[in-house]
């Protein structure tokens, strides 16, 4: 069973487009909690309110932070995702984060990220555009084949 942990941008629906594309390969995805305003909330709606907006987003921070690292420390591949919309340092962070670990990391971004992201992407072990490029590397990892 090959652990993989699916970070990054969170408003299109690539790890959907992964997990229907490597169906029927062993492998286990995790993720952080996408729904955003659940990982938004969660620090004040389990541990109580906070009239701050700082302390309310510190607080979801932590916490999505015990998930995040979890997913990560228990992967053997780490995917990062970075969108088009919105800086995504978070992401930046979990691909760092990963790469600290000694953890098999692919990035998968547009073209047009290429500058901006060069040192996240010299620390990968690949750089993907596409959804299907991040299962023909799960599936060449786990069985050998190359697309057809």
């Amino acid at each position: 069973m090959l652990n993989v942990y699916l970070s990054g941008e969170i408003h299109t629906d690539w790890r959907d487009q992964i997990a229907q594309g490597a169906n029927g390969l062993n492998i286990d995805f995790s993720a952080p909690v996408t729904d955003h305003s659940a990982s938004d909330d969660c620090g004040v709606a389990i541990l109580g309110a906070e009239a701050d907006k700082f302390w309310h987003d510190h607080k979801g921070a932590k916490l999505n932070a015990i998930r995040t690292r979890q997913g990560i420390e228990e992967a053997d591949i780490v995917v990062v995702r970075f969108g088009d919309k919105y800086k995504q340092w978070n992401a930046a962070f979990d691909a760092g984060y990963a790469a600290a670990m000694g953890k098999s990391l692919i990035i998968l971004q547009p073209e047009e990220h290429d500058h901006a992201l060069k040192e996240v992407d010299a620390a990968a072990l690949a750089v993907a555009r596409t959804p299907e490029q991040v299962v023909q590397i799960l599936r060449y990892v786990l069985d050998g084949t190359l697309p057809k």
